[in-house]
């Protein structure tokens, strides 16, 4: 007879607004087991995870702890049963000691006061057994994020006790700060506690895990020992299609690159942390894709190329010239346009007309003292609700009522505006209908035979194989391979993202 599982959720079923976020999923992590739950954006991960946490309430299935139906309101009853979480950002407070942290909200007392002397004494054990020799009347914000996470272990399990749950627990950790972590989690497993990990770090679902469940759009798609599961079985399972011979259709094969030196060149580009320095050329006329999963470090490359995050190492050039991109708006004045991959929230001002927001970038090119008066954003604005259909055809709509392919048109329509000569396109048809995506990829075509030089990150392997003359497959933040010409494929970009990476994120 198998012992009973120590977490078990059965055709776990929630929606929000008549959208399903899980449907009919089971979850299942036993005693001494560290279990990675993986899937991309839109999964269900994170719902899943509230359910058990307490943070949502379930509109179907069950949900046991040892055997046993639970059913937790809020985070302080799943606490109170044995369920503990520690965010990517640590949940604690930095301008308190470590002693404070690990105890607050149940300091012991002596007499209605803190007993301070016996808080220390406490915190100092506990800290103990996860091998940490330091002072813990020292602020938090004195250590190191590796070391508070440990504390931030410490204390969700000194609450709990059972299950630990860790979301994403080394996105901001280097390679030495990544073991430390995993040293304590592999004590407390040994202990008999049931872990559960969210990570897109590919390296260290195989370096630390004992099982993977994998959701894919809400659903189960399946668990298995990670002795038993090759990497490409695991990326399949990830993105929703089996390794096969896909043919490709090359519509970017058709348009020439100028050949010579490059004008855009990124060398020893990177921020330590985000993504590991790599080098990138960028010619006219070219589309250079990215691929990778989620969390690889293909928004985090936009947003170094962009100016959104700045470089700690590494040297950018325009034309032969080095040049220093330390924000979006010096990224603009060297010619570059940046379509972010969360449109609604980084894309779009809701309450803003179409024309107002197509106006948007060449306002911030010219600057703010020099306002675009308003018969100029509604010609700019039917310039390009013509040439690029946006509909309905009106530039004084609030652009929150268009739908997902209108509003990405717009945003386009922004950046053309600008001319600029780079342009980059994240997830630039994710969430817009066939029609829309279809138009959107001969624009891609028609601006690169124009002699635009583009960058699209996308998901969707056959967007890339149709439309990018390079690759670049980025796995664990780092540009692990580069591929050109008959040599991209979807199945050779799947080789590349599961191949073992030689070194960690830096």
């Amino acid at each position: 007879m198998e012992p009973t599982p120590l977490l078990e959720a059965r055709a776990i079923g929630k929606s929000f607004l008549g959208i399903t976020a899980l449907d009919n999923v089971d979850f299942t992590l036993n005693r001494g087991e560290i279990h990675a739950l993986l899937g991309e954006n839109g999964a269900g991960k994170s719902t899943l995870i509230k359910i058990l946490t307490g943070v949502y309430t379930r509109d179907r299935g069950s949900v046991m702890l040892d055997g046993a139906k639970i059913e937790p309101g809020n985070v302080a009853e799943a606490q109170a049963l044995g369920i503990g979480t520690v965010y990517q950002e640590v949940n604690l407070l930095e301008n308190l000691t470590v002693a404070e942290n690990l105890f607050l909200g149940r300091q012991p007392r002596r007499f209605g006061l803190v007993d301070k002397r016996e808080m220390r004494r406490k915190a100092r054990n506990l800290l103990e057994g996860y091998g940490l020799d330091i002072d813990v009347d020292a602020l938090l914000s004195s250590y190191s994020v590796a070391i508070r996470q440990i504390i931030a272990i410490a204390r969700a399990v000194d609450l709990s006790g059972k299950v630990l749950v860790l979301d994403e627990p080394t996105a901001s950790l280097d390679s030495h700060e990544v073991e430390m972590v995993f040293a304590v989690l592999r004590r407390l497993r040994d202990q008999g506690l049931g872990i559960i990990i969210i990570t897109h770090f590919l390296n260290q679902v195989y370096a630390i895990s004992d099982r993977v469940t994998v959701l894919r759009n809400g659903r189960l798609v399946g668990s298995r020992p990670i002795g038993e599961l090759p990497r490409m079985d695991l990326i399949s399972m990830m993105l929703g299609r089996e390794l096969q011979h896909i043919t490709r259709d090359h519509h970017a094969a058709e348009t020439t690159v100028e050949a010579g030196e490059a004008p855009i060149r990124f060398s020893g580009y990177g921020k330590r942390g985000t993504v590991a320095p790599f080098d990138l050329d960028i010619r006219p006329g070219e589309v250079v894709g990215i691929a990778g999963l989620l969390g690889s470090g293909r928004t985090e490359t936009a947003f170094l190329l962009f100016g959104v995050e700045t470089p700690d190492s590494g040297t950018a050039s325009i034309d032969g010239g080095e040049v220093r991109i330390t924000s979006p708006e010096s990224a603009i004045r060297h010619g570059f346009g940046f379509c972010p991959e969360e449109r609604k929230s980084d894309g779009i001002i809701g309450d803003f007309s179409v024309s107002e927001n197509i106006a948007l970038a060449l306002q911030a090119r010219q600057g703010w003292a020099r306002p675009i008066s308003s018969r100029d954003k509604r010609s700019l604005a039917d310039e390009y609700i013509r040439s690029l259909d946006i509909r309905p055809p009106d530039p004084d709509r609030p652009i929150k009522f268009l739908s997902g392919g209108n509003q990405q048109k717009a945003i386009l329509a922004r950046w053309l505006a600008t001319h600029p000569r780079l342009l980059i396109l994240d997830e630039p048809t994710r969430g817009i209908d066939i029609g829309a995506h279809a138009e959107i990829l001969k624009m891609i075509e028609k601006l690169c035979a124009d002699g635009m030089s583009i960058v699209v990150i996308s998901s969707e392997l056959e967007e890339l194989t149709a439309v990018a003359h390079r690759v670049i497959v980025l796995a664990d933040r780092r540009h692990v391979a580069e591929l050109t010409g008959e040599a991209i494929t979807a199945d050779n970009i799947m080789k590349a993202i599961a191949a073992p990476s030689q070194t960690e994120v830096v």
